[in-house]
């Protein structure tokens, strides 16, 4: 039975219980229902207590236990039965809370594309997103949802991806444009090529990081129980001092019915759900409530470079032609049609030149990637490659140090083009902004070379460099992090990130452009393509945290000083009973203050 059905039945009883004796004067059959009703719910109660029990963790529902009984034992059979409806109410209002505060997250699940056009020929067919494969065209028409990722291959038109990455501006997206799943198209038709599968794509990957977040239960919860043992031991010590000194039992029951445990019970999760949702609002998906307790103790954190504290392009710093036959415009021109579909950081940061130099590129096709050598393919009726200088048949390489890429026409080299690391605009007041917040710790991890990674790191403020690091050399120097330089946290954005960001205490990936393996294998990814989202993440979970500390407190202390009041004997059992409501309300009310942006 839900918690709103055991609430509404509760309450339903006692509507029962009141017309039986205030309105056919049934005193003692009132009493037998509620006692009847009390005993099964104190069944269910000690049951699911002591399977807490054999959990390994200690759970307040003792209490509300002893109440109920102590209540039905002293004649204080109203009480006992608004302790029912308090403690079945305040279940389902947490059940309300919890989806107040976690709506946006389930919004993604919600509003998952379910269906897409796929163009065959010169016919349209609507086939369902799982069916389709990489390489389909693919028509999304005006105003619906993108099903699965890929690039625009004809048409332009606004696109709304704020439920993605939380940026309410329409991005505009043309020819070459990738498209993320799940962001909905504007007012004008788009044509795109799949560049990955519905089980792959951007959306799907959220929403399996949603139903994470959702289905693992948070570790403050239990954090929050380790409060019930002192809270017990105080409201037995309180109610047994008063029985002992007035001699009347019914003092010791009074006491009980106000040592409310729905603080404990309620506050935190409340709290931590509400800020999982903050969070997401702010473009970063955090996967379970024990990511945010860890995120707001972490003492260190580790930074990949490319993609992470740059920008995950290069910029074309020059370009240079061997071949007479070619201009510089030609070279670039062919070079960043070769690689227009490639996913690789450096045809990225071609493409990209190209476009803001407004060249025109050719239509690819053929394309084959040759790992750890470069890509080939047919442009404008040539056989392109583009990569290593060997790949490309050029003898002179550049310095090791230098970022190149070489390029060839139908087996003859032509020239190469050399790239600069851009340092994200956000880095250094990213890295400042952690030191603030008690993180001094900071680490570069990078396969670039040494010279350029003190660089990189000198200009953001990074501490310590490591450089020239194969993935497993990442892993080692997460793991060798002393104790108080933990929880500490990885942030990295690619495939080879993606072990470190499973070892660390806290991975976090840069979601917008990276890899799909780095979000899963991280504990919070950052949708927004910005760097800056990291601290605030860590801001957001420290927020979150004290607000869930208050609230349990909040509550403990309200219940103490109504335990001490009650212990005079001028709290009636039933009064007491109904103040339970203001504690749980007082504590609910506090805790959903981690959802409000400040």
């Amino acid at each position: 039975m839900s918690n709103t059905k055991k609430f509404l039945s509760t309450l339903a009883i006692g509507i029962i219980a009141l017309v039986l004796e205030f309105g056919f004067h049934q005193d003692r059959l009132a009493f037998w229902l509620v006692a009847i009703i009390g005993g099964i719910m104190t069944i269910s109660m000690l049951i699911g207590m002591i399977e807490t029990l054999r959990s390994g963790k200690y759970g307040v529902d003792i209490l509300a236990i002893t109440a109920i009984v102590a209540t039905l034992l002293v004649g204080e059979y109203w009480a006992s039965l608004m302790v029912l409806i308090m403690l079945t109410g305040g279940d389902s209002l947490e059940d309300y809370a919890s989806h107040q505060a976690s709506r946006e997250l389930r919004s993604l699940l919600d509003n998952s594309p379910q269906i897409a056009h796929r163009i065959d020929g010169e016919k349209l067919t609507e086939v369902s997103v799982e069916e389709v494969q990489v390489g389909d065209l693919i028509l999304v028409k005006p105003g619906e949802l993108v099903p699965v990722d890929g690039r625009v291959t004809a048409g332009e038109s606004f696109v709304d991806e704020s439920s993605l990455t939380g940026e309410s501006k329409p991005i505009e997206k043309k020819n070459n444009d990738e498209l993320m799943s799940g962001s909905i198209n504007g007012d004008g038709a788009l044509r795109f090529k799949v560049t990955k599968a519905a089980k792959d794509s951007q959306y799907q990957t959220l929403v399996k990081l949603v139903k994470e977040s959702e289905a693992k239960p948070a570790h403050f919860v239990r954090l929050a129980d380790r409060y019930a043992v002192p809270f017990t031991i105080i409201a037995y010590l309180i109610g047994g001092i008063a029985w002992f000194v007035s001699k009347d039992p019914v003092r010791f029951a009074e006491v009980l019915v106000v040592a409310s445990p729905c603080p404990l019970i309620l506050a935190a999760p409340v709290a931590l759900v509400a800020g999982m949702s903050r969070s997401s609002r702010n473009g970063i998906v955090v996967k379970t409530g024990t990511t945010i307790e860890k995120l707001a103790r972490a003492k260190s954190i580790a930074f990949d470079k490319t993609g992470t504290l740059t920008e995950g392009k290069l910029s074309v710093e020059e370009i240079r032609v061997i071949s007479e036959d070619f201009s510089k415009e030609e070279l670039i021109t062919y070079a960043a049609s070769g690689e227009q579909e490639s996913s690789h950081i450096l045809a990225r940061s071609l493409v990209a030149y190209a476009k803001d130099n407004n060249i025109d590129l050719f239509s690819v096709t053929n394309l084959e990637e040759v790992t750890g050598q470069g890509i080939q393919a047919m442009v404008n009726g040539k056989k392109i490659r583009v990569g290593k200088a060997s790949f490309a048949g050029s003898t002179v390489e550049l310095d090791s140090e230098q970022t190149a890429v070489y390029v060839s026409l139908d087996a003859k080299y032509i020239g190469y083009i050399t790239f600069s690391d851009i340092v994200r605009k956000e880095s250094a007041a990213t890295v400042k902004a952690l030191n603030a917040m008690g993180i001094e710790k900071t680490i570069m991890l990078t396969g670039d070379h040494q010279s350029i990674a003190n660089q990189i790191a000198s200009k953001v403020g990074i501490s310590e460099v490591h450089a020239e690091c194969l993935p497993e050399e990442k892993i080692n120097v997460i793991k060798a992090l002393n104790e108080e330089d933990r929880p500490g946290i990885m942030v990295g954005d690619g495939v080879n990130d993606a072990p470190a960001l499973a070892v660390a205490d806290i991975g976090i990936a840069m979601g917008a452009h990276g890899s799909t393996a780095a979000s899963e294998s991280a504990d919070a990814v950052i949708l927004k393509d910005d760097l800056s989202r990291v601290s605030e993440a860590v801001r957001l979970s420290q927020d979150t945290m004290r607000i869930a500390r208050q609230s349990v407190l909040i509550g403990i202390v309200i219940c103490v000083v109504l335990m001490l009041i009650a212990s005079t004997g001028v709290i009636p059992a039933l009064l007491g009973a109904a103040l339970q409501e203001v504690i749980d309300t007082v504590s609910i009310l506090s805790a959903l203050r981690a959802r409000k942006d400040k």
